[in-house]
C-alpha cells in the first residue's frame, strides 16, 4: 500500500506539533525549529485560497547548492541576479501538483529573494533562498484536495527534508499560522522513494472566508491603538468653534454631529483608497516610514487639539492621513497571497470590519466628548488629552525610528488593554460635569 502523508486542517494542540517536530529532529540528528529557520531543512508554508494555492519555500543555501550546483554560495548577495531564471526553472521542475496525475496543475515561480539570519546556538550567519510559488488548479478542480509532488533539493540530498505547514486557509477562516498542522516530505528509506504529499483540507466556503476577513478588520482596529488614537484626538475639538486662532465655545448639536460625520467619513475614504491600492500590490512602501508617519499624524492632531492650526479643514487632514493609515491596513492583506477575486472580497470584508469597529468606538466615546464640550472643564480635558497623546506620538516615533522600545510605548501597550475603564471614567466625568454645569446655569 502506498505510504502517502495526509494533512488535515483540523486544529491540533501545539504540543503535538512540538513533539512531532522534535522526534523528527532527533531521528535526523538535526535541531529543527518550525517557526524560525535554524536548520538545514527546507520550510514550506502553504496559503490555501479558493482558486489557487501559494507556497513560500525557505531553502538553506548550503543545501540548495548541493542539488543546484553552480557554486552559488560563493556570492549569495548576487545569486538571484546571476541565476534567477535558472533557479526558477529548477524549482518548477521539482514542484508538481495534481488531482489526476494525467492533468497536472499550473506551477509558477513568482519571486525569489535572499534572506540572511544567524543560528541561535552558535551565532554563525547563514543564507537562505526564499521562493514564492503559486499553483493554479485545472478548471473544475478544487484546491481543497490535491497531491503535492515535491522533491526540491532532496532528489540529490537524501537526508534533506521539507517541513510543510498550512499557514492560512481562507475558506475556513484559518488565518492564524500558530494553528497550522505540519508534515514532513522526505525520502522513504524503506521503499527508496519520495512519496507525494496529499493535501486534504476540511470543507470551507466563501462566506467563511468573508466572515474571517470581517473579524480580522475588527481585530486590527481593536488592537490598533495608534489608528484609534489619531481619530479620537482629531475629534477632540470637533464640537468647538474656532475664533481668533483659539478654540471657543460649543458649536451646537447639529454643528458638532455634522463635523464629526465629515471627519470620520473622510478618514474612511482615505484609508479605503490606499487599502485597495496597497492590497492589490499597486503601491508598496516600507513598513517603517509608514508607521512613523502614522505616529506623526497623531502628533499633528494633538497640536491641533490644543490650538487650531487647520480649523475647518479637519476633513481634508483626516482624508490625507487616512491614506497613510490605509497603507498599514493593506500590508496585512497583501501577505495572504490571495487571487484577484478572493482579494477583492477580502478587501471588502476587512474594510467593513474596520468600519464596524471604528463606528463602535466613535459611538461609545463621542457622546461623552459632546457633553463635556458644553462644560467649563472641557478645556482641561481637551488640552490634557492632547498633551498626553502628543507625548505618546513622539514616543512611538522614536520607537519606530530606532526600532527600540521605550518605557512610554510599553506603558501605552499595557494601558490600552484597560481602555474600557478609561471610557467608563470619561462617561462618568461627562455626565457629572454636564449635570453640575446645568445646575450652576439655572442658579
Amino acid at each position: 500500500m502506498q505510504n502517502i502523508f495526509s494533512i488535515n486542517s483540523r486544529h491540533k494542540n501545539s504540543w503535538r506539533l512540538f513533539i512531532f517536530v522534535s522526534v523528527f529532529a532527533v531521528t535526523a540528528l538535526r535541531p529543527t525549529i518550525l517557526h524560525a529557520h535554524q536548520t538545514p531543512n527546507t520550510l514550506v508554508f502553504l496559503d490555501a485560497g479558493p482558486n489557487r494555492v501559494a507556497l513560500e519555500l525557505q531553502m538553506p543555501l548550503s543545501e540548495l547548492e548541493l542539488a543546484f550546483g553552480n557554486n552559488i554560495s560563493k556570492n549569495p548577495e548576487t545569486l538571484i541576479e546571476k541565476f534567477g531564471p535558472q533557479l526558477k526553472e529548477y524549482l518548477k521542475g521539482h514542484i508538481h501538483a495534481y488531482l489526476k496525475k494525467t492533468a497536472p496543475w499550473h506551477v509558477e515561480i513568482q519571486a525569489l529573494r535572499m534572506d540572511k539570519g544567524t543560528y541561535i546556538e552558535n551565532g554563525i550567519n547563514y543564507w537562505e533562498v526564499v521562493a514564492n510559488v503559486v499553483i493554479i488548479p485545472q478548471p473544475g478542480e478544487s484546491t481543497r484536495k490535491f497531491m503535492l509532488d515535491y522533491d526540491v533539493i532532496m532528489h540529490q540530498v537524501i537526508n534533506h527534508a521539507a517541513l510543510l505547514s498550512i499557514r492560512s486557509d481562507w475558506e475556513t477562516g484559518n488565518l492564524n499560522p500558530t494553528s497550522a498542522d505540519a508534515m514532513v516530505i522526505s525520502w522513504n528509506t524503506k521503499d527508496n522513494v519520495i512519496y507525494p504529499l496529499e493535501i486534504n483540507l476540511q470543507q470551507g466556503s466563501w462566506f467563511k472566508g468573508f466572515k474571517s476577513m470581517f473579524a480580522l478588520g475588527m481585530q486590527h482596529i481593536k488592537e490598533g491603538t495608534d489608528h484609534l488614537l489619531f481619530l479620537i484626538v482629531l475629534l477632540l475639538p470637533a464640537a468647538l468653534l474656532a475664533k481668533n486662532k483659539q478654540w471657543g465655545k460649543f458649536g451646537g448639536a447639529k454643528y458638532s454631529i455634522m463635523r464629526l460625520l465629515k471627519i470620520v467619513t473622510s478618514f474612511t475614504i482615505g484609508h479605503s483608497v490606499t487599502l485597495l491600492i496597497g492590497a492589490l500590490g499597486w503601491l508598496k512602501l516600507p513598513a517603517q516610514p509608514v508607521e512613523i508617519a502614522i505616529a506623526f499624524s497623531i502628533l499633528v492632531s494633538a497640536v491641533h487639539a490644543i490650538k487650531p492650526i487647520f480649523p475647518g479643514k479637519e476633513m481634508f487632514v483626516a482624508a490625507g492621513f487616512g491614506l497613510i493609515h490605509g497603507l498599514a491596513f493593506a500590508s496585512i492583506l497583501a501577505n495572504l497571497n490571495l487571487g484577484a477575486g478572493t482579494m477583492a472580497l477580502s478587501i471588502l470584508g476587512f474594510n467593513l470590519g474596520i468600519e464596524a469597529m471604528q463606528l463602535f468606538v466613535v459611538l461609545i466615546t463621542i457622546p461623552w466628548l459632546i457633553l463635556l464640550s458644553q462644560t467649563s472643564i472641557y478645556k482641561y480635558v481637551r488640552v490634557g488629552g492632547a498633551v498626553i497623546s502628543g507625548i505618546i506620538a513622539m514616543a512611538w516615533m522614536l520607537e519606530r525610528a530606532t526600532q527600540t522600545p521605550n518605557f512610554v510605548s510599553a506603558f501605552v501597550n499595557k494601558a490600552a488593554q484597560q481602555a474600557v475603564w478609561a471610557i467608563l471614567l470619561l462617561a462618568i466625568l461627562a455626565l457629572a460635569s454636564f449635570v453640575l454645569n446645568r445646575r450652576v446655569a439655572r442658579s
